[in-house]
């Protein structure tokens, strides 16, 4: 009767159960742990963000795997869990940035997009006919003050302000190096370091592929997004003793 009882209120995605849970933003949660690490990083000079974009096929085109997103010239964005489901939210909150620039002809605060992308997901909460998004986003960037600061999204539409965060896969492994290692003060390159090691972590060798994690970075000086080319992803590795093989 138990079993029972539950299988109703998993058809339910906005009802909640007697013990006062929405089982369907659990399972979100559970879809997000399937996707591959991506890992966040707020530092005094700018925001880092890194992402492991396994390719499991020789035939995939390295280029079509996107979990890093330019969201407006200041903040960028990584995702983990459903492709799908992360580029819809990408889109509304590019959509969202532009729309502040028109109505105040100024950029948007990461603040302030990161509670408008939450809003828009909690909504997918508490509607008939619709599910949660099975996607976390962690969202970095530079205030327009010059303010670094890093968000986090959840399924049920909670946005967490981070020194550093990891979101996928080996989550609570990562949170937990992250949490020995991060350092109040540190420079954009040392970010960049924490980033590419606790994406390390993840890995069952230890070791990181070149072509298999892109590190995006918004400094405090330039207010801008900049993806780092495969050539200073390699320099950070080889300094870090953390470049694994490619696969042949």
């Amino acid at each position: 009767m138990q079993d029972q009882n539950q299988q109703a209120y998993d058809r339910g995605t906005s009802i909640f159960s007697p013990d006062g849970r929405l089982y369907q933003v659990e399972y979100a949660r559970e879809a997000i742990k399937r996707g591959t690490a991506s890992v966040g990083v707020r530092t005094a000079d700018g925001a880092v963000l890194a992402a492991d974009r396994q390719v499991r096929s020789p035939l995939v085109e390295e280029g079509s795997i996107e979990k890093l997103h330019r969201v407006d010239d200041h903040i960028a964005v990584a995702s983990a869990g459903h492709v799908a489901d992360a580029r819809q939210l990408v889109d509304y909150a590019r959509e969202q940035a532009q729309v502040n620039r028109l109505r105040y002809d100024e950029p948007i605060g990461v603040e302030s997009l990161a509670k408008e992308v939450t809003d828009y997901i909690q909504r997918y909460t508490q509607s008939g006919g619709v599910r949660p998004f099975g996607v976390a986003l962690a969202i970095g960037g530079v205030d327009p003050d010059g303010t670094p600061r890093l968000f986090e999204t959840d399924p049920s539409g909670t946005p967490y302000e981070w020194q550093a965060t990891a979101i996928g896969g080996n989550r609570e492994r990562l949170m937990g190096f992250l949490e020995d290692e991060y350092r109040d003060g540190m420079d954009l390159d040392a970010g960049v370091a924490l980033a590419l090691e606790a994406i390390g972590e993840g890995d069952e060798d230890g070791t990181v592929d070149s072509e298999a994690v892109e590190v995006t970075v918004v400094d405090t000086e330039t207010h801008r997004v900049r993806s780092l080319d495969p050539e200073a992803i390699e320099s950070h590795l080889a300094e870090l003793d953390l470049e694994g093989e490619a696969d042949e």
